[in-house]
């Protein structure tokens, strides 16, 4: 179990940092703002900038769905197998 976690909380933390980073870069439009990290991106004005959006919202997501993973489905996968094994 201690594995999952890790594994889980790698992921979390690595997209996290990821995702505070561009969005830092992409959405935030002053730092007196009150919307830092939330705002919405601007127009891509070349292909890095695209590029650094769409990871944005990748990262943005992964650090959701990736620790639910490992938190939740991997251990759930592994008691539900058990649990029909044994029953056979």
């Amino acid at each position: 179990m201690a594995d999952e976690f890790m594994k889980g909380f790698g992921i979390f933390t690595g997209a996290s940092l990821a995702w505070m980073v561009l969005a830092g870069w992409y959405r935030t439009e002053s730092f007196t703002s009150s919307r830092q990290l939330i705002a919405a991106p601007p127009e891509p004005a070349n292909v890095f900038d695209a590029i650094g959006i769409f990871l944005n919202d990748v990262f943005f997501w992964m650090a959701i769905l990736g620790p639910l993973t490992f938190w939740v489905l991997v251990p759930a996968l592994r008691e539900a197998t058990e649990a029909f094994g044994q029953s056979s």
